[in-house]
């Protein structure tokens, strides 16, 4: 006789409309969520400006 663990009778419920799926970024994981807003065309201009002379 074999032993079944309780999450070996739990159904799973594996259709489209299952659960939702988390996403894969947080809002409060953003520029947005930190507060900062982020321009189209990015930040390579401000951090090349910002360069140490030593670089």
């Amino acid at each position: 006789m074999t032993e079944h663990h309780p999450d070996d009778l739990r159904p799973v419920d594996l259709s489209e409309d299952g659960p939702a799926i988390l996403p894969d970024q947080t809002s409060d994981d953003t520029d947005l969520g930190w507060g900062e807003w982020r321009e189209s065309g990015g930040n390579d201009d401000r951090l090349l400006e910002d360069r140490p002379p030593h670089w």
